[in-house]
């Protein structure tokens, strides 16, 4: 599935041949791209290009040159265009007809695509390039237009040449948010260089666009600012899912190619850093597929990150920030030049080499083997499964996360299959109608490190970047049967095309109540959606929502027509409380900001300076409290307010933040323990039957930490409604020592000293918009701590 964009295309359209889009496009004049309206760009350093004069530069450039074409391929978070360059020489067209056969050949039948390569020695290759996905790294932006102007115009031999050997492809501003705010997010708040497996955020759709329908040869992000200009490859771990092999060579000649050029410009003033070579294991790694290059590299990309030299603080005097400025854009158009000029010489090795990555994957071959140096991980420990199952119906405890996780897999363009006969693997049989991914298949290494458990890799480096731990299988909240390798897997099945949709079950004939369990996050939204619309709902004490009879269309409509099961009640049990819409008071990070948003709540920001402001509680039902609040930080006459509406109003605590809220307020008063700041990955839980939170789920599980908690001391009056598991709980992630918080309490419910029902988590079930599979338990807390 690709994601629906509408396009509007200025220039010469002529990269739709190389790749046949998904998405049509249609030329029109270069007047008709829409210039955005003039606004402040925060902190922009002085002589670089603000948003607003970009669309206008680019028309120009594509009404005066046959080489370019411009496409607005979606939009931002705020609704701001997003540009996608498409360069190459109109008389390179005659091979494109050529290549375009070779392109898509190469993921229908790499074998015969390699034997046939050869013969297209005048084919070009795409590369991809991507301009400022940090808002506040600016100078990417500036340099793409350097890069396009180039190419555009000039007729050296140097130019020329790259010209007939490549396409280059720029995104030309991939955060325009974070560009007109100054600020490394997007307007939701996300680091969007954290969200390329997750794909929650709209910039991130466009980008897998492009990526998906191109399947570029080399990806180059730009950024800064390290202290010399940085060129990837990274340094170990890598993750056993890429044929890393097939690209660690090509990478580093490319590294040293634009190294070399970097050195050659003296007045540059900086000795380039490749990790591979110059840091510590661990200090620059490329082993989660959250990193756009790292994404692109399951796509057959030799991807790179590129970080500039100065560093650029809107403290500097305005002339050292322009000089820092023009230094900057010419490091970074330098750097892809020579990516240019390097994949032009070698671009016949490369793409064998890229199609041999579709090709071990379509024959299914073994992992291939990586020198000590290379790669971290006993390669004997990881074998490619033969496939996995995601079952419906039976065996499935969502159906509606079922089928959110295929699209995903579609969006990501992995093959999937649904059977067309039960299948029987290893003592089980799965429903026809399941859905079927078989890792012998072109992109078998992003099928797999999407739906696999994932690696403890604690004992292998001291430190990693970023997360280590992501899996799709275990915190999506679909059912995902792995079937290992040697076991017969032989499904019958069809190809699954275009966009899947869940159908929930109603019961048939006049019922009193209509009953259904918070399985997913379309069960939340579904309540939240109804209760806006004014359909009166309940829910029991073990989670369950309940609605009368005379609610049947709207639960039709609104349950089961997401994919959600609805059972028939004798009627609404004497147990249930009613509910109402719920305004939750968020002193919390962006992505929880956003995804309790997106769940269908009533989300208002809340601060210990917006509180000591004069802020009123008096509208909040439930008070989040991670980050940003305080209690000993407010005044006399916040901390009044605060008491106030903790008589009686609702409490969640995330983390370290949130306990030291609820303890210092009086609300519930428990120890706190914690790991490694950094420490993060899946874990595996044990749920306590009937507590506030557990709603639905089954009493063993997975959950998600980052930067782990958890609760000694919990009162008796409390309930701990969440443990982690006993021995190895350890699932998949980087968390050294975790041994020690063996069995310790996650999630914790209940009263203190005031009236307050609290609920603390020492998880992190609202991750980057990641762990979908832990919304319903967000949503049980908050509608048992919100409720009278």
């Amino acid at each position: 599935m690709r994601s629906r964009i509408t396009r509007v295309v200025v220039g010469l359209a002529v990269s739709s041949a190389l790749i046949v889009p998904t998405v049509a496009t249609s030329a029109v004049g270069a007047s008709s791209l829409p210039t955005p309206p003039a606004e402040e760009n925060v902190n922009l350093p002085p002589g670089l290009t603000p948003y607003h004069e970009i669309a206008p530069a680019l028309a120009d450039i594509a009404e005066r040159s046959k080489r370019v074409e411009v496409e607005v391929i979606g939009q931002s978070a705020e609704g701001r265009d997003i540009y996608l360059v498409t360069v190459a020489a109109p008389e390179a067209r005659r091979n494109f007809g050529k290549y375009r056969v070779l392109r898509n050949l190469m993921l229908r039948d790499p074998e015969l695509a390699q034997e046939r390569a050869a013969d297209f020695e005048d084919f070009v290759v795409p590369v991809y390039v991507a301009g400022s996905i940090h808002g506040n790294e600016w100078e990417g932006v500036d340099a793409t237009l350097e890069l396009i102007e180039r190419l555009a115009f000039d007729d050296d031999p140097r130019t020329m040449e790259v010209l007939e050997n490549t396409v280059t492809l720029f995104n030309v501003v991939a955060n325009p948010d974070g560009r007109v705010h100054g600020t490394r997010a997007n307007g939701n708040g996300f680091d969007l260089n954290r969200d390329l497996i997750t794909a929650s955020q709209p910039e991130t759709h466009a980008t897998l666009d492009v990526i998906t329908e191109w399947n570029p040869m080399v990806m180059l992000d730009l950024h800064g600012y390290v202290g010399g200009y940085l060129l990837e490859p990274t340094t170990p771990p890598h993750n056993p899912n890429y044929e890393y092999d097939l690209y660690i060579d090509w990478a580093l000649g490319q590294a040293h190619a634009m190294a070399d050029a970097l050195v050659a410009k003296d007045h540059l003033g900086t000795d380039p850093v490749i990790p591979a070579e110059d840091w510590d294991p661990g200090d620059w790694d490329d082993w989660p597929p959250i990193f756009t290059p790292m994404y692109a590299m399951y796509h057959g990309a030799y991807g790179h990150t590129l970080e500039t030299h100065l560093g650029q603080s809107p403290g500097l005097p305005p002339e050292e920030r322009e000089r820092r400025a023009e230094i900057n854009t010419e490091a970074h158009a330098t750097t892809v030049w020579a990516a240019l000029e390097y994949v032009s010489e070698n671009r016949l090795e490369m793409v064998l080499d890229q199609m041999e990555i579709f090709r071990r994957g379509f024959i299914g071959t073994d992992p291939a083997e990586f020198p000590d140096d290379r790669i971290y991980g006993d390669q004997g420990k990881f074998t490619w499964p033969e496939g996995y199952v995601i079952p419906m119906g039976d065996g499935q405890g969502s159906d509606a996360a079922a089928v959110n996780l295929v699209n995903h897999l579609l969006l990501n363009d992995v093959r999937v299959e649904r059977l067309n006969r039960p299948l029987a693997v290893d003592g089980t049989t799965y429903p026809a109608g399941s859905y079927v991914v078989d890792m012998q298949q072109p992109k078998r290494g992003l099928a797999n490190t999407i739906l696999e458990d994932g690696w403890d890799i604690s004992e292998l480096v001291p430190q990693m970047y970023d997360i280590s731990g992501w899996s799709h299988g275990l915190l999506w909240g679909a059912d995902v049967v792995r079937v290992d390798a040697g076991l017969p897997f032989n499904p019958r099945s069809a190809p699954v095309r275009g966009e899947q949709q869940a159908s929930g079950t109603m019961p048939r004939g006049q019922v009193a109540a209509y009953g259904f369990d918070l399985t997913d996050a379309a069960a939340v939204q579904a309540v939240n959606t109804l209760l806006d619309d004014g359909v009166s709902l309940a829910r029991t004490d073990d989670g369950r929502i309940v609605a009368s009879s005379s609610a049947e269309r709207a639960v039709r409509s609104e349950v089961a027509g997401r994919g959600v099961d609805v059972v028939a009640l004798d009627g609404v049990p004497a147990d249930a409380v009613e509910l109402s819409p719920v305004d939750i008071g968020c002193a919390c990070s962006s992505d929880e900001f956003y995804t309790l948003t997106t769940l269908g709540f009533d989300v208002t920001p809340v601060s210990t300076s917006l509180l000591n402001d004069g802020q009123s509680l008096d509208d909040i039902d439930v008070l989040w409290v991670s980050s940003g609040l305080v209690y000993g930080d407010l005044t006399d006459a916040a901390r009044a307010r605060v008491d106030d509406y903790l008589d009686g109003g609702g409490v969640i605590g995330g983390g370290t933040t949130g306990a030291e809220f609820s303890s210092a307020s009086g609300s519930l008063t428990v120890g706190v323990e914690s790991g490694p700041f950094r420490a993060n990955g899946i874990v595996e839980v044990h749920r306590t039957e009937g507590a506030p939170t557990t709603g639905a789920y089954p009493a063993d599980g997975h959950s998600f930490v980052y930067a782990p908690v958890w609760f000694t001391d919990v009162p008796p009056e409390a309930t701990v409604d969440e443990r982690l598991g006993t021995g190895d709980f350890f699932v998949s992630g980087h968390w050294i020592g975790h041994d020690a918080a063996a069995s310790g309490a996650t999630v914790v419910s209940g009263t203190g000293d005031v009236d307050a029902k609290v609920v603390l988590f020492g998880t992190r079930p609202l991750f980057r918009d990641h762990p979908k599979g832990l919304y319903p338990q967000v949503a049980n807390a908050v509608f048992w701590s919100a409720a009278e």
